[in-house]
């Protein structure tokens, strides 16, 4: 059976939910419209689901130009992208106009820019529209400000598991993270059969990931190297340790133990728990549901790429 994408996910505003695509185009630094915008505090600190579980309640879809928002209890609101204002024929000048966007208007002004940090990352990113910051502070329950990445070569990826020339958006810590049904699959077999039975299945959306993959047995993908999805190449920098936030229910944003209790007691090496494999494209490219797998390159897949 050949292994094919099933689903694609791109998150416009990080810990925000996710769109789900049938078609994306591939950037160097993830899919395009993907983590581009993502919330700080007064600080510049990045502000995530991590700690603000009503965040995972947003809707955030890119509509052209603009950014549509909604949650429950919360007017929709719908906000200008802050493309800074460029010369023309410099790199990542404001794009052209799409056909569904002809009647918006533009940001006519320059947007302020602050100093942001996400993780060891320290970079500038633009301000979004102060409607946006209220909004989102409604929504999260202190006060944040929504900012956008408006050059996406400013941020560098862990050196240890990347090139000096590979580039990332507000995405943890990756362009991009692929997860296989069958190793979903898995989990939710141990969930079954443990002490949190009533919390299971778990869907796919606990997990965040960017491409879906089906037709692999179940964890062949801690074995992947490089591979082929479609037309467009990827190196596998690394599996991914997973965090508390796949412990919220996406769309409850409640607490559970599932699944990182049953990771605990299957998946755990380095003290961290595993689950999915990062991507790094090797170009741009693109995507789409159907879309064979083809692996390159593979390597030992009895435990994760670390």
């Amino acid at each position: 059976m050949p292994i094919s994408v099933t689903e694609l996910f791109r998150y416009p505003v990080k810990s925000c939910r996710g769109e789900r695509l049938t078609r994306a185009a591939v950037e160097p630094w993830g899919l395009a419209g993907d983590r581009r915008f993502m919330l700080v505090d007064d600080d510049g600190n990045a502000v995530t689901a991590r700690d603000r579980p009503r965040l995972l309640l947003v809707n955030a879809v890119i509509a052209g130009n603009h950014l549509r928002l909604s949650a429950p209890g919360i007017e929709p609101l719908t906000v200008p992208v802050p493309v800074p204002v460029r010369p023309r024929g410099t790199a990542q000048a404001r794009p052209a106009r799409q056909p569904s966007d002809a009647n918006e208007p533009w940001q006519d002004h320059q947007p302020e820019m602050i100093a942001v940090r996400i993780w060891r990352s320290k970079l500038d990113a633009a301000l979004a529209a102060p409607t946006a910051h209220a909004w989102f502070s409604a929504v999260a329950g202190v006060s944040v400000r929504l900012v956008y990445l408006d050059d996406p070569t400013r941020r560098a990826m862990d050196p240890a598991h990347s090139r000096p020339s590979d580039r990332v958006s507000f995405a943890d810590g990756y362009p991009l993270l692929l997860a296989s049904e069958s190793s979903l699959a898995a989990v939710d077999a141990w969930i079954a059969t443990g002490p949190h039975a009533e919390e299971g299945p778990v869907p796919m959306r606990r997990f965040r990931p960017s491409v879906v993959v089906a037709g692999a047995p179940a964890w062949a993908e801690d074995g992947w190297r490089r591979i082929r999805v479609g037309e467009t190449f990827f190196r596998v920098a690394r599996s991914c340790d997973r965090c508390v936030m796949t412990r919220l229910d996406p769309d409850t944003a409640r607490m559970g133990h599932e699944p990182m209790s049953s990771l605990a007691r299957h998946r755990r090496w380095d003290d961290k728990l595993w689950f999915a494999v990062n991507l790094i494209p090797e170009g741009p490219g693109a995507l789409a549901i159907g879309d064979e797998v083809q692996i390159i390159d593979s390597g030992p897949a009895f435990e994760p790429l670390r």
